[in-house]
């Protein structure tokens, strides 16, 4: 960063009247303050790193009170750099603002086989944070073993389960898989069947793994109960809201059985709570069906959760959600994206694989190509449907796909989403804007009337990495 840039950023957060996921604010006029921890942990912890900006007063608007001995600053700063577990190096930048020094420090990201990050005076654990939005906020326990996991390469789709044992698998769905296993494999064919679950790590010292019993399983939910997953259609767009009734569920499901069971009996609960529209063509009178999401994009995205969850001890009890509301359609599954793979990689690269050993039998199985077009097939499919972008949520260990329908264009009228559109040159709040649609529930102005344009660009965030963030505000640019 030069002069001019760190000039720019802090007219930038005047502007927003905002810190941000990269971007930490603080007085320190004299020198860095001894609370530096947590956000030198935190901007190391994220693939984009952070700047620290030293000499503005966020309870004066931002206002540059600049800082006396930049010197000391720095010197302090790296005091504190020094005591992380990898040391942090900072990089600095002086600019003069208003006739004071305004400083910056550049914290580059650590390469994720040396993460987390953490302050070596509360060791690992306590010692480690995350950004969210414009907080630093301690990592949690899960959190802290996902680095480690995914660094040591542990395998927990082939943990064994004491309490089971080979009684416990379908003979049927064992034998078709051992059966697809061996064509074309003349170094497997010839080997007996018992060595062969041995190596493919379906069982291991005679026991069962989680990938047998979440494939041949007579019941795999008897060892794990929350292996599963928690379907809901709820009469809004947001849990909680409630019909005229009263009832806060149109449907709910607990899905349960093996992967194959659990992925058909969750796109049925999806055809039962969606709406199925017959449409004919103009030219032909042929007629056809349309859902209103496409089936073949719901499933892939229902069985990369399944497959890419996380099956550590530590997610046991966290099951897979599909929530379908008024406007969108929800599946979350327990454990972020893994290893080297960040959002805008998804379905450009061949990323790391946390379940491997589940995902190789899915293939053989026919259940999944494995061949990494599910991402671009989902896209393309949504396109094609006249959908919003599909979305992708990666956030505190937990994934989130979220399919919309079609942006209703009659929300607002020309004219009002003009004026809207306008009001918002200067950024505003929910409640501001809600007062200026003469609407008295804010949840109901933004889902309803802005929400839409900010899927088609035109009404922006001023903090869109944490859209709940308390300081959001709304912007637009023409």
């Amino acid at each position: 960063m030069n002069e001019a840039a760190l000039t720019e950023l802090v007219e930038k957060i005047q502007t927003t009247q905002a810190e941000f996921q990269t971007v930490e604010v603080k007085r320190s006029k004299t020198k860095a303050t001894t609370r530096l921890y947590d956000t030198l942990s935190s901007f190391s912890n994220q693939d984009d790193g952070g700047i620290i900006v030293f000499g503005l007063y966020e309870s004066e608007g931002f206002s540059v009170t600049g800082v006396d001995d930049v010197q000391a600053l720095q010197k302090s700063v790296m005091e504190q750099c020094n005591e992380m577990e990898p040391a942090v190096r900072a990089v600095f930048t002086t600019a003069v603002i208003d006739g004071k020094n305004v400083v910056s420090a550049e914290i580059p990201p650590v390469d994720i086989t040396m993460r987390p990050c953490y302050y070596k005076g509360k060791g690992r654990v306590k010692g480690s944070f995350v950004r969210v939005g414009d907080s630093d906020q301690h990592m949690t326990e899960y959190e802290v073993y996902s680095y480690e996991a995914y660094r040591k390469k542990y395998q927990d789709d082939i943990r064994t389960i004491e309490r089971a044992d080979i009684s416990s698998l379908d003979n049927n769905k064992l034998d078709d898989y051992l059966r697809k296993l061996k064509l074309d494999k003349p170094n497997l064919s010839h080997l007996d069947d018992e060595t062969i679950m041995s190596l493919m790590s379906i069982v291991n010292q005679g026991k069962p793994t989680i990938t047998a019993e979440l494939l041949f399983g007579l019941y795999p939910q008897a060892y794990f109960p929350q292996l599963g997953i928690i379907a809901i259609s709820v009469p809004g767009d947001e849990v909680g809201d409630t019909d005229i009734d009263g009832s806060r569920f149109i449907d709910n499901q607990r899905i349960e059985g093996t992967i194959r069971e659990m992925l058909d009996g969750a796109l049925r609960f999806v055809r039962n709570n969606t709406k199925n529209r017959t449409i004919i063509d103009p030219e032909t009178g042929k007629r056809s069906d349309k859902t209103d999401y496409p089936m073949n994009s719901v499933r892939e995205a229902i069985l990369n959760a399944l497959v890419h969850r996380d099956y550590s001890f530590h997610t046991e009890s966290m099951p897979v959600r599909l929530t379908i509301f008024s406007d969108r359609l929800e599946i979350q599954n327990p454990g972020g994206l893994y290893g080297r793979l960040s959002l805008d990689m998804l379905g450009k690269i061949q990323p790391d694989t946390r379940n491997p050993v589940l995902a190789t039998a899915l293939e053989v199985l026919g259940v999944t190509e494995n061949r990494y077009s599910g991402i671009p097939t989902i896209r393309r499919e949504c396109k094609e449907y006249g959908l919003p972008d599909v979305e992708f949520k990666n956030e505190r260990g937990e994934f989130t796909v979220c399919f919309r329908k079609a942006v209703n264009a009659d929300m607002l009228s020309d004219d009002q989403a003009s004026d809207l559109i306008q009001f918002c040159k200067k950024p505003r709040t929910r409640k501001e804007i809600a007062k200026f649609l003469g609407l008295s529930s804010v949840t109901y102005a933004m889902n309803k009337y802005v929400q839409p344009l900010i899927d088609v660009g035109k009404i922006k965030l001023t903090v869109p990495e944490a859209p709940s963030s308390r300081k959001q505000m709304y912007y637009s640019e023409q």
